[in-house]
């Protein structure tokens, strides 16, 4: 095992500067508002969408299906934790790929009233479709009906197409953070 730093953004939006609509989502998803009951089905679906992507890497817990559900009972269980900005998103079936949830994020409104977007995740053969914008605006409106005025989130450097979805909507980098991880190297 080595230690290896893995080079992470904070971004940051001003809720005032998301003017668009949000878009609708495609034919046969539909969002699931967070309830208790829920928190298996965010915990596997948060597995399913980073257990082979880099953040696996830097956030071990993402790597295991109980370390997911560990993480998700964590956050749910934080002071701040904001269940309308905590969504999953559910696919009907309807062209041959497997029904179920496939998309899933949670918020944390911290003390400072500025909002905090958690594992914003879309599972593999969901992506290229707009469905991490339209999870995006679901959480983002309900961090705006808690009053949040900002919303920050981290994202690995190098998850690019992150960090493009980000900057369309408006997130500003705002400083550059360095996580370490013991990484085994074959």
């Amino acid at each position: 095992m080595g230690l290896t730093y893995f080079k992470r953004f904070r971004m940051e939006l001003d809720l005032s500067r998301l003017t668009e609509d949000p878009p609708d989502l495609p034919a046969g998803y539909q969002f699931e508002p967070w309830c208790d009951a829920l928190l298996h089905h965010h915990a596997d679906t948060k597995y399913r969408c980073f257990h082979r992507e880099i953040d696996a890497y830097v956030l071990p817990s993402l790597s295991q299906r109980e370390g997911c559900f560990r993480l998700m009972r964590e956050i749910t269980e934080r002071e701040g934790f904001l269940a309308a900005a905590t969504w999953l998103l559910r696919y009907d079936g309807l062209d041959g790929r497997r029904a179920g949830y496939c998309g899933t994020v949670q918020g944390v409104l911290e003390p400072n009233g500025k909002g905090s977007l958690q594992n914003v995740g879309i599972v593999p053969e969901h992506r290229g479709l707009g469905l991490g914008t339209c999870l995006l605006y679901q959480s983002l409106d309900g961090f705006r009906q808690a009053g949040a005025k900002r919303v920050s989130l981290e994202v690995t450097a190098k998850n690019l197409d992150a960090i493009r979805l980000y900057r369309r909507l408006g997130f500003r980098q705002m400083r550059v953070v360095y996580k370490t991880a013991n990484v085994a190297y074959a």
